[in-house]
């Protein structure tokens, strides 16, 4: 069960944020594209079909607060009214009152990892665990005397990082995760397909045969085909530990599933009131409640702390080597590992099902979801076909 606060689960500043996202209305069959623009919620769909046609546009921000649309009331009522109505299924079954979706339709979801210091020696550590939980306490121990536990101030691919990387390969302590944390080349993956990603209040899917787990808070670039960022959201990037620890080469396996990629609330177009240097200056907030145990954990992830730049990691996914004709989103990482124990002493922190959680910054609201088995939420069927037919069919 969600238990969240309208208010708190959008921007501090909602009379300024210019909001871009997408619900499921059933009245209609399918997806709109809905901007939030002084506070209130209003349909364009006529207007603009989808996420990616609005920020193809040359002037995003302005297409947003012109484009004619129906009025849907306050966002702050629309809010309530999801969070009341309950878990929504995944990929917007037909619903009573209408749900948000994730706030990207046609673009890749990209991810960025091993972009913070801490997450660094976190993968060092899975991997040296072999996927076993209870050897990560003993082989963090002997990491950390190794290379210390401050990495932050080592620019990837500088002539430090360079020094360190000999040192660390004659200690045979080199790592595949150290080669894209310190190395001058970005660790950037697929995260997930255009339209798989679940929305506010949907459940995020686990692979059933995993027992380590986490979430990952992370900010999430929106990128057009240029290579321009206009806007900024809130991803949690599902994260199998055990399953990725055992093997690199298993990434796929640990980061694509059923509901393992969760984006929103909406998209943040960027304007006079936010930038990129507000995405820079971001501190993000995690909360887990357990369910079934009462569990609680809080951590942070401060932007500050990144390796490389967000702009930085834009130009090594798009350029003369990469193109996204539907634009991207892009997650940056995270430096949130929970090492803190749950189940037993030295077992450290796993999912349990029915965890509520919640990442939130101020200035671009919170992403509240539950944890499920993939195998166990609605299965993804509406993808970029049906999308075209339900447009074409809405404009006839």
């Amino acid at each position: 069960m969600i238990e969240a606060s309208a208010s708190r689960c959008l921007p501090e500043d909602l009379e300024q944020a210019l909001l871009v996202g997408r619900i499921w209305d059933a009245a209609t069959g399918g997806p709109s594209v809905v901007v939030v623009r002084g506070g209130m919620m209003f349909d364009i769909t006529s207007t603009v079909p989808t996420v990616s046609d609005l920020l193809e546009a040359d002037d995003p921000a302005s297409l947003a607060r012109s484009a004619a649309g129906t009025g849907l009331g306050p966002v702050l009522a629309f809010m309530q009214r999801s969070i009341e109505a309950g878990t929504p299924s995944l990929q917007a079954s037909p619903q009573a009152s209408p749900q948000l979706l994730a706030p990207c339709d046609l673009q890749a979801v990209k991810a960025c990892g091993v972009t913070f210091a801490v997450s660094l020696l976190e993968r060092v550590i899975e991997e040296q665990a072999r996927g076993k939980a209870e050897d990560a306490p003993r082989i963090r121990e002997t990491i950390t005397a190794l290379v210390g536990t401050d990495l932050s101030r080592v620019r990837p691919g500088s002539d430090a990082a360079n020094r360190l990387k000999a040192l660390l390969l004659e200690r045979g302590a080199w790592s595949q995760y150290m080669e894209v944390g310190l190395g001058p080349d970005a660790e950037v993956f697929t995260k997930a397909q255009p339209m798989s990603s679940v929305g506010f209040g949907a459940p995020v899917g686990l692979a059933h045969e995993s027992r380590w787990n986490n979430p990952e808070p992370e900010v999430v670039l929106a990128v057009n085909s240029r290579g321009e960022v206009v806007g900024a959201s809130l991803g949690n990037d599902v994260n199998l530990r055990d399953i990725e620890g055992r093997s690199a080469l298993l990434l796929g396996k640990a980061k694509d599933n059923n509901g393992s990629c969760a984006i929103g609330p909406f998209i943040r177009l960027f304007d006079e009131d936010f930038d990129i240097d507000a995405v820079r200056q971001a501190e993000l907030s995690l909360r887990i409640k357990g369910a079934d145990d009462g569990f609680v954990l809080q951590g942070s992830s401060r932007m500050s702390e990144i390796s490389r730049d967000p702009l930085e990691l834009v130009a090594q996914t798009w350029g003369r080597h990469h193109q996204y004709p539907d634009g991207f989103m892009l997650f940056l990482g995270t430096m949130f590992s929970p090492i803190q124990d749950r189940d037993a002493d030295g077992a450290g922190f796993t999912h349990h099902l029915g965890d509520v959680v919640t990442i939130s910054t101020p200035r671009l609201g919170a992403l509240v979801n539950t944890v499920q088995l993939s195998t166990e939420i609605a299965p993804w069927t509406f993808g970029v076909r049906d999308l075209y037919r339900y447009l074409a069919r809405r404009r006839s």
